[in-house]
């Protein structure tokens, strides 16, 4: 069982964080989308399914969880699926169980948190957050009725945090240059690797330009 501390260690050696979502992967399931980006070489996944029931997330979350048993596994919204899983950790929205009462609940699991302001980056930090999410940065299809940052915020809030940030949100091989000039250096991305024509090829091309970036 790793502890927080190990988990936190393994974050900091995260470059692209490809986040899955079956709806967006062009009829490939989810257990394809994270074996491709486990033969890419990432060192963190998230398990995003809006749309299955807790059971059957729970069940998903035990096969990934042994495709990506040498990453970090996140999975979206639900801690209790987390834990029930063996997962690293939980990615918590803003209308989702508040941070403080997820670190209460898990605290060896690593919390990650979303923000769209400041504010909420320096909230959720406060709260216990062990990274936080900027974003969305561009539109983006997976919230098409979201608004968006901009490249700018990540320039903005990112100096200000002291534990590591991701960005998110609309980010492809064609602008992923403009958010590492404004230093980024760990990705999420959903359908620039699940719609991609070949995922593991995608990944690979995304996590060389983050390491380019240095």
């Amino acid at each position: 069982m790793k502890t927080r501390r190990e988990r936190r260690q393994a974050l900091e050696e995260v470059d692209l964080y490809p986040v899955t979502g079956a709806e967006h992967s062009r009829g490939r399931g989810s257990e394809q989308i994270v074996e491709a980006v486990v033969a890419a070489g990432c060192r963190m996944v998230q398990l995003r399914e809006k749309d299955l029931g807790k059971g059957a997330l729970y069940r998903l979350a035990c096969r990934v969880r042994e495709i990506a048993a040498d990453i970090l596994l996140i999975v979206n919204d639900h801690l209790d699926v987390a834990l029930a899983a063996g997962a690293d950790g939980v990615h918590l929205g803003r209308e989702d169980l508040p941070v403080a009462a997820a670190r209460r609940i898990a605290p060896e699991l690593l919390v990650g948190a979303s923000s769209h302001s400041l504010e909420q980056a320096l909230e959720a930090q406060a709260a216990g957050a062990d990274y936080v999410n900027i974003g969305p940065i561009f539109p983006t299809g997976t919230k098409p009725h979201a608004g968006f940052l901009g490249p700018r915020a990540i320039a903005a809030i990112g100096p200000r945090l002291e534990v590591p940030f991701t960005v998110m949100g609309g980010i492809k091989e064609e602008n992923i240059d403009e958010v590492l000039q404004a230093g980024a250096r760990r990705v999420a991305v959903v359908t620039a690797v699940t719609a991609a024509a070949d995922p593991e090829a995608a990944a690979r091309r995304l996590r060389e330009k983050i390491l380019a970036a240095g």
